[in-house]
């Protein structure tokens, strides 16, 4: 369980924040354009992003959110995602933390199925 520190959600194209805390790209490939010096990062933990086939299934389409949400926590249940989620966790813990995501809509992207998992008591996965 998360102490009082914030977990945000944020596109990596916006400018950094000094409430940012530890900023942390969640996608699995590098966001177009974006420098990793632009970027300015903590780390890229593309592990606990969703697979491949998931992510083109979904294609950030609103209406499969529910399911793709669904879907993705079936993964984050998986051994290497699951450890990529306890570091996530990790993090949280001891500071502020900004899930990063280059998605146009970041309250319909593994990033904020994140955030909620990192805020919220529950035990799933």
């Amino acid at each position: 369980m998360i102490d009082q520190h914030a977990v945000q959600v944020r596109r990596i194209y916006d400018e950094p924040r000094t409430d940012d805390g530890t900023r942390v790209l969640v996608d699995r490939l590098w966001p177009r354009g974006m420098s990793k010096a632009r970027a300015r990062l903590n780390e890229w933990c593309r592990t606990v992003a969703p697979s491949t086939e998931l992510r083109t299934w979904y294609h950030h389409e609103p209406e499969r959110f529910e399911e793709f949400t669904r879907r993705y926590l079936d993964e984050l249940a998986t051994p290497e995602q699951a450890a990529a989620l306890a570091h996530l966790r990790d993090l949280a813990n001891h500071n502020s933390l900004t899930l990063l995501t280059a998605t146009k809509s970041t309250a319909l992207s593994e990033a904020a199925v994140l955030a909620t998992l990192l805020t919220s008591s529950g035990t799933r996965p």
